[in-house]
């Protein structure tokens, strides 16, 4: 099937760039469209605010009491939906690009699990700040995600061999995770359940600057690296016949998309189904295999704001943890992924 293609670059032929036209147009949609449910999302809650009240709080010209309602309480909630989800969406896609798996997630691989082992031990063990917490998580990510990849390593890397060792490293982990919670005191241990939980509740901007800026920084950071990313996907014979670094490429890669997950466990907890199912979804949509990073990135901020609209306000006046929501629906879509590829 013929595709419209895109062909961008300077004259002096030190920027050159093809981009197909079908996600440019799906990466568009889905970025209007999680604007769209992001000012829809603003109206909800226990006073339902129009489409003028929004404008006039964002604008400074409403009354006191609704900007606070929306530029204080429910702005930062909406923003860390769009920006996690999107980070989750192209860390996924980083890994099922470098794995060539679709099980190949954060999420099954165990990184998110090893990040919040991070957020656990410096809220319970060391009793850290955000900071530290951010810090924390970062390296419970990094450190898994070395541990698994030297144990996966056999005369290179093979895809389902990471993705058995990270599901095995994840359990242990999980246990470790349970003995803190469970030996811990009961302050800490009540703030760590609600973390590991996965919510959005109580985001205040003093916790959403910090988190947006990292999971900005590493999105770029992906993006900037996303030509090596499709290199690899040919192969690595091809790959380094072409020049490529492989293992210091994938190994960039990994890091990268690691900063990304521990960022985001570290801002709202271990949230899982969005970085498994994003790029899947996305990859249906713009009707290609290979990894595509700005439609993944769009489709996880949707999904996780419409999660985080359904914890909110489906089971009102009780609202529930973003995280709960995620995965149940994605233990059903990995079994059916299980059971079409299997």
């Amino acid at each position: 099937m013929h595709r419209r293609t895109l062909l961008l670059g300077s004259l002096d032929g030190r920027f050159n760039a093809r981009v197909q036209l079908r996600h440019v147009i799906v990466s568009s949609l889905l970025m209007v469209s999680a604007l769209f449910l992001a000012v829809f999302a603003l109206q909800l809650g226990t006073l339902p605010l129009t489409l003028d009240d929004i404008v006039s709080a964002l604008t400074g010209r409403a009354a006191p009491r609704i900007t606070m309602i929306v530029v204080d309480w429910r702005l930062p909630r909406i923003t860390m939906a769009l920006v996690v989800g999107a980070a989750l969406g192209t860390s996924g896609a980083v890994f099922q690009s470098l794995i060539r798996n679709p099980l190949g997630s954060p999420d099954v691989i165990g990184f998110n699990t090893g990040a919040y082992t991070g957020v656990l031990v410096t809220i319970i063990v060391l009793r850290g700040d955000q900071i530290a917490i951010t810090l924390g998580a970062l390296g419970g990510g990094l450190a898994t995600a070395i541990v698994v990849y030297l144990l996966a390593w056999k005369e290179g890397i093979q895809g389902f061999r990471l993705i058995v060792i990270g599901i095995a490293v994840s359990a242990m982990l999980t246990a470790f995770n349970t003995w803190l919670v469970v030996t811990g005191g009961l302050e800490t241990v009540m703030s760590a359940a609600l973390w590991g939980a996965g919510s959005l509740n109580g985001m205040t901007w003093s916790r959403a600057v910090p988190s947006t800026v990292a999971c900005v920084a590493g999105m770029v950071l992906c993006f900037g690296l996303a030509r090596r990313a499709r290199i690899l996907e040919m192969g690595d014979d091809m790959a380094g016949a072409l020049g490529l670094a492989v293992t210091r490429a994938r190994l960039w890669l990994m890091v990268v998309a690691v900063m990304l997950v521990a960022a985001a466990t570290a801002s709202i907890g271990p949230v899982v189904f969005i970085a498994l199912a994003a790029p899947q979804i996305a990859q249906r949509l713009c009707r290609t295999r290979s990894m595509t990073l700005a439609a993944s990135s769009a489709t996880g901020a949707l999904l996780l704001l419409a999660a985080d609209a359904i914890a909110q306000h489906l089971f009102s006046p009780l609202s529930i943890p973003v995280g709960i929501v995620t995965v149940s629906v994605g233990g059903l879509y990995m079994l059916w992924l299980l059971m079409r590829d299997l």
